[in-house]
This record gives structure tokens, sequence and C-alpha cells, in this order.
């Protein structure tokens, strides 16, 4: 019968092989690569400190063997991409936070609190600053003495604070010209051109309040300004893939660099130093959480990213965009406030390098060169961490925040260069703390203001940084409209 013959042929066809599915490898999460390279680090380090000079230690012209220029080749390169990022990243990221907090309600409330924040941890970091220098008394601890001591190349005084914050021309830009002289004579020139951030700051802030002063016809600059911020991101994206590379190099040169012969006399010192910046980061923002109703463990596993980033970079700015998709898409913090306070943090928010630093280091000096600090100094101490953050603009280094603090003080500005042998040691602690309390604030803030996904924040999934959801795009609309998306919302990706 046709019914049975078909059933029968149906039995007695053979089977279509299936293909067989391949699997693709997966690359190991940035966190896990970040931390292989530390270790490689370390290693090709104390091997490259074992080796000792090319030229033989102790030798007029002594140069550094292959392997730690090789080191500080890399982890040097990646330093540098990072810094020729940064200007054009703040200018269009701040424009378009100041552009997107037109979409968001009690803008002005929020702006306040988050200012309010910086503030109170700053001065919490640095009354921990000044006690843990009071109790450890590392100026009292060393084996260096004041004739050690040298100038600092650059320094900072209130009235250099205050020049800072006005732009010397639209770009911020500032040239210097170094001569270059042998016997009497002038044989050559080098000049470099270097960007103040804080008035880049300044500029990106005026421009974006014009931009909202300016209503609809400023729309097409805020357009261009987005699309612009997206392909910088972009580029800055591609180079924070370098940060494992950059990592192996300069934790690698620093190890090779800053042996314990060189560490030990401020041994007392870069313990105080990490000591609190421990306190700060383990102890004081776990607390602020706790108090404000957050899970620490959902705020660690969900910062840590920017955190290492922070670590091995040594730049609060270079670490911005992983900063701000942390803050959005750990820990649920609305990208409209955090377009606007994660670029703002970046640049002011410095518990770190304003706060912990500057204080212990302050007493440092006095100690060292047998000055008596009064109470009133002790508070001069911490009114300039508060107000003073800005100083560091976000960049490697808290040199110009720690002179001025000396100059404040009336203290001698050539215990600087005591310190400057180790300060990128410490400026690695530095500059974690500083990021880890750039996303803290904008997450506590957004749970005071009920602005917080609770859901988002206690149940974090941390997720590949790199990737984004591909169908954001095809939801955006047009810039005036309201619903328009914020101005990085093509790079953060949707939660």
């Amino acid at each position: 019968m046709p019914t049975s013959s078909s059933q029968s042929a149906a039995t007695t066809a053979p089977e279509t092989p299936t293909p067989k599915t391949r699997r693709r490898l997966k690359a190991p999460s940035f966190t896990v690569q970040i931390l292989v390279a530390l270790g490689l680090g370390v290693l090709l380090g104390w091997v490259a400190l074992s080796m000792g000079p090319a030229s033989g230690a102790g030798t007029p012209d002594e140069v550094p063997n292959w392997l730690t220029t090789t080191l500080d080749t890399i982890g040097s390169s990646f330093v540098t991409l990072l810094k020729a990022i940064v200007p054009p990243l703040v200018f269009t990221a701040i424009v378009a936070s100041i552009a997107n907090l037109r979409n968001v309600t009690n803008a002005a409330r929020l702006a306040g609190q988050t200012i309010l924040w910086f503030a109170i941890t700053a001065l919490i970091s640095v009354v921990i600053g000044i006690g843990l220098g009071l109790v450890l008394q590392p100026g009292a601890n060393t084996t260096l003495s004041t004739a050690d001591g040298s100038e600092p190349g650059r320094s900072g005084s209130w009235l250099d604070f205050l020049n800072g914050f006005i732009p010397s021309n639209f770009l911020g830009i500032g040239a210097g010209t170094r001569l270059e002289s042998a016997e009497g004579a002038v044989t050559g020139a080098t000049t470099s051109i270097s960007f103040n951030v804080l008035q880049i700051v300044v500029i990106a802030l005026v421009v974006g309040i014009a931009a909202l002063k300016s209503g609809k016809k400023a729309d097409p600059f805020l357009a261009f300004n987005r699309s612009a911020l997206s392909i910088i991101q972009t580029v800055l994206w591609w180079i924070i893939r370098l940060a494992p590379l950059g990592t192996l190099g300069l934790i690698g040169y620093a190890v090779a660099t800053y042996g314990w012969d060189l560490l030990s006399p401020l041994a007392t010192f870069a313990a105080a130093i990490y000591i609190g910046l421990a306190l700060v980061l383990f102890v004081v923002y776990p607390v602020i959480l706790r108090t404000n109703g957050l899970k620490i463990t959902s705020y660690f596993k969900g910062a840590w990213p920017a955190i290492q980033l922070a670590f091995v970079s040594r730049s609060s700015i270079g670490t911005l965009p992983v900063t701000q998709r942390v803050t959005e898409r750990n820990l649920g913090v609305p990208r409209e406030y955090a377009s606007f306070a994660v670029p703002l943090a970046a640049t002011t928010k410095m518990d770190g390098c304003a706060s912990i630093y500057p204080a212990i280091s302050a007493i440092f000096i006095a100690q060292l060169f047998g000055i008596d600090l009064s109470f009133t100094d002790y508070l001069l101490i911490a009114f300039v961490s508060v107000v003073g953050s800005a100083a560091t603009a976000g960049l490697t280094g808290a040199i110009v925040m720690l002179t001025l603090t000396l100059s404040t003080l009336g203290l001698p500005l050539a215990g600087v260069g005591l310190l400057l042998a180790i300060d990128p040691i410490l400026d690695m602690g530095r500059t974690a703390v500083n990021v880890a309390g750039q996303v803290l604030v904008p997450t506590v803030v957004a749970k005071r203001e009920g602005l917080l996904d609770l859901e988002q924040y206690e149940g974090v999934n941390v997720e590949d940084l790199f990737t984004d959801d591909e169908d954001e795009s095809a939801d955006e609309t047009g810039a005036d409209e309201p619903s328009a998306p914020s101005a990085d919302e093509e790079l953060v990706g949707a939660r």
C-alpha cells in the first residue's frame, strides 16, 4: 500500500549527518589577562634586575641592560598612547556629559550631591593620612638626610593653581623649549607641547553650558561632538586592549629599576602610604557602602576591572572609559547621570593623590627637616586636600599637589626630590584608589537619589568590557528628540 511503502522508504533512508559545530576558544577575561601580565612582569623585572647594567654597575656611563630597556619601551609606549588620547577625550566627554544633563531631572541637585560626596570622602582620607603620619613617623624612620633632597622640576602654589583654571588658549596647549649646551655654547633646542587638562576641563564645561543655553541651534554641534566622542572612545578601547602588554612592561621596569636598595630608605614612608590607601579602599569605602544599604561584594566585583587598570596605567583619565562602563553596566548607575559624574570625577576626585599622599608626605618632610607642625598646619593640609584636588587633573603623578601643600605650609620644596625615586611605585596604588572613589561616589549618589538599578547592582554580572549590544545603534533616534541616547551610548552599550 502507498502508505506502508512510504513508511518503509522513510525508515530505510540514510540519515543525513549533522555538521559538527566547532567551538571557538574563548580568550581569558580582561582581569585574568592583567593578572597574568602582572606575574610575568614581576618575573621579568627580577631577571632584569639580577642581570645588572649593561656597562657595569658604578660606571659613569651606566647603561640599562637590554631587558630593562625593552620593558621600559613597552610600558612607556602604552602610557604615551593613553596620554595622546587624553585631550580630545576629556573635551568631548565633558561637553557630552553637560549636554546629557538636560535629560536628567534635578540635575543641579545631582551635581551638588556629587561634589559634596567628593569633599566628604577627601576629608576622611586626609584625616587618615594625617593620623598615619603622626603614628608611623616616616620622617623619623629613614636613613635619608636633608642633603639628599633637591628642588622639584615643577611645583605648585595657590597662585599657580588659580591661574591654572584660566585657559591660556582655546585648546589648553602649552609649549616649552629646553636648550642644550656644551662648553658654554648652545648646541640645540628641544620644544615639547603639553596640554593642561585642568584648562581643558574648564573650556569643556563652558562650551557644554553654552550649548545648553543655545538650545536647538547647538544640536548640530552636539551631534558632531557625539560622533567625535564615539570615534575617540573606539580608538581608546583599542589602546586599552593593549593594557596586558603595557602592564608587563610597566611592572617589569618598576621592579628592575626600583629594587630594594632604592626602596629601603623610604620603606616606612611607602608602607604608610599603602596602609593609608588600603584603609580607604577596604575600610572607608565599604563603610560608606553599607551605610547606604549597598552590598560591598557587588561593588568590588563590578568596579574591579577599572581599579586594576588604574593600578597599572597610573592614569585616571586613561581609565575613564572602563570606569564609566563598569559604573553603568556593572553597578546600575543611569547612563545620563554617570556620563556627567564619572568624567568630572576622573579630573577632580583624587583620594589617593590629593589626600593620603600629600598628607603623609608633608608630615614626612616636616619630620625630616625637624619642623614642628601645629594644629593649624594640619587643618591647612585638610583644606588643601579637599579644595585642591583638581590640581592633579587625572594624569600620572601628584607632584603638583604635593608642592601646593608644602608651599601652603611653608615647608622646604627640596623634600620633594627625596620622594621622586619611588613615586611610580606609589602612584600605582594612589591611582587605583582614585578610580575606586570615582566609581563609588556616583553609585552612592544614585542610590541616595533613588536612581540606582538595585537589581542590576546586587546581581552584578561582570561582562566582557569590549562587547556591545548589536541592536543598540538600531534603536537610536535623532539628537534633537527627547528620547535620544546619551553622547557615548554607542560605546558603553546597553545594560
